[in-house]
């Protein structure tokens, strides 16, 4: 789950994909002052998509765009930054994207902590998927038919189609605008749907997808599920349920319905698509299981949430009994009944047969305790039979260092960082071992990637000159560490170029 490929750093500032979010234009449209402004404050910084009459914006210039958009993403409090979810996320659509004809972006998928069912792409290969989509899939394969879907826009290149038609001033516009409804989600009734409106739909128009991308995407998106394993069926079954959801709430309908219109004739060509493959009975992973488990607890109040595990656990209510009674422990742990979720916990454990979520929650109740020697001994054991589990390792390497033993705790960051993984939280526990241990250059180069990878460029290159006037390295460390500052200057001047 844990193996997804790793990104090059976030840079540059933002525009905008309407998509990112949830609700329409009277609840999302605020604070349009900064539109006066934006053109202006932000034409300079926008990726420089070339000349606005190309039939399409080059690989590179798509992915530019994108990183730029996931900057502005991340630090936003509607990201999801929770290790297992985003790790899942990126296992299953890797699993699908692998299976593109056309694999030119590094995609990465990732969470928006939110309630609604939605999806959306970006440009160059990033995927958003809503909590409320993990939650309201009643099965793995319908969630992979999501994925599948938009990975077949990103594989089309179906945005930079849109965006290369737009001209740069406008582009910067919606920069603009990016800001303002960001703004409006954490405060909704600064709404204003008198200023906003205009605006609002000149730019879902330039970004929506026509028909015919929609029907190109569904007919990607089955062939990409078939050859991944998954339940082809599953695909008209999530469009029908939209669908009638759609008719009941009307202008609630879920948020997917909404961006993805899902009408008779496209339900009935993914259903005739569908009807010529094999038919394939695909069980849920427990991965899908115990997580979906977990963001639905997280969508409730604490004690709710333990009183609905409770009751399915003693009337035998549930589908898995692994993923309820994980569902219980996370809700008393969230409610701070820690003596009843150690009691609970035992049963969880034997249920999951120590699946790596499992274990990684374990940890984390009897860490609550304050049995540190109880936890350290857990985690230990675990550890062995998890030990590229991303997650379990941090919070393992966590507990060693606020241990005093930044040696151990070096180790196990090292280690998960040399399979391949690339991850800013293993670079800033490197980075505070590094310190626990006296090593100045080494600090700083790791703390360089952290920044990196969290897409502050300058600030990477800071640490990186900060190391090297410590000069406490060795031959091969000063000369990799000048190296890397040598790689990252020339990055940053060729983006400042572009």
């Amino acid at each position: 789950m844990d193996g997804e490929p790793s990104k090059l750093g976030r840079y540059h500032s933002t525009m905008i994909l309407i998509r990112f979010l949830r609700r329409p234009i009277c609840s999302l449209c605020a604070a349009f002052s900064l539109l006066a402004c934006g053109t202006t404050l932000f034409a300079d910084t926008l990726p420089d998509l070339g000349d606005a009459s190309e039939s399409a914006i080059s690989a590179q210039q798509e992915r530019r765009l994108g990183e730029s958009i996931m900057q502005q993403i991340r630090s936003h409090r509607a990201y999801l930054d929770d290790l297992e979810v985003v790790a899942y996320l990126n296992a299953i659509g890797y699993r699908l994207a692998y299976q593109s004809q056309d694999l030119r972006f590094a995609f990465e998928f990732f969470g928006v902590d939110d309630p609604s069912v939605n999806a959306f792409a970006l440009p160059g290969g990033f995927i958003g998927v809503h909590t409320g989509l993990l939650v309201t899939a009643q099965s793995e394969s319908e969630l992979a038919s999501v994925l599948g879907h938009e990975v077949a826009h990103v594989s089309q290149r179906h945005l930079a189609r849109l965006i290369a038609a737009q001209q740069k001033a406008q582009v910067a516009s919606i920069a603009a605008l990016a800001l303002a409804i960001l703004a409006a989600r954490s405060s909704p009734d600064l709404a204003q749907a008198a200023i906003a409106g205009a605006q609002y739909a000149t730019v879902q128009t330039q970004l929506n997808f026509t028909r015919e991308h929609e029907r190109e995407a569904d007919r990607i998106g089955v062939q990409l599920l078939d050859k991944a394993g998954f339940d082809t069926r599953a695909m008209p079954v999530f469009f029908e349920r939209l669908q009638r959801a759609t008719r009941v709430y009307d202008s609630n309908a879920p948020s997917y319905a909404r961006t993805h219109p899902v009408t008779y004739e496209r339900i009935a060509d993914v259903q005739n698509r569908v009807e010529s493959l094999p038919y394939r009975q695909v069980p849920d992973s427990l991965d899908f299981l115990l997580l979906r488990t977990k963001l639905q607890a997280r969508q409730m109040r604490a004690q709710e949430a333990v009183g609905l595990f409770d009751a399915q656990l003693k009337e035998k209510r549930y589908g898995s009994e692994a993923a309820t009674r994980y569902g219980l422990v996370f809700a008393l742990l969230q409610a701070k009944s820690v003596g009843r979720a150690m009691q609970e916990l035992p049963q969880l454990l034997s249920a999951a047969k120590h699946h790596a979520i499992a274990d990684t929650l374990g940890g984390q109740v009897i860490s609550a305790t304050g049995d540190t020697k109880a936890a350290l001994q857990f985690y230990e054991e675990a550890y062995g039979r998890h030990a590229k589990h991303r997650a379990l390792v941090v919070d393992y390497a966590r507990l060693l260092l606020n241990q005093k033993r930044p040696k151990e705790a070096l180790r196990l960051a090292t280690d998960l960082l040399s399979t391949g993984i690339n991850d800013a939280r293993l670079y800033e526990l490197q980075a505070e071992s590094y310190a626990a241990l006296g090593k100045r250059l080494q600090q700083h180069r790791a703390q360089a990637e952290a920044y990196l990878l969290r897409g502050s460029l300058p600030a990477a290159i800071e640490q990186l000159q900060i190391g090297l006037r410590a000069a406490d390295g060795d031959y091969y460390e000063l000369s990799s560490a000048e190296s890397r500052v040598r790689e990252l200057k020339a990055l940053d001047a060729d983006l400042k170029r572009k």
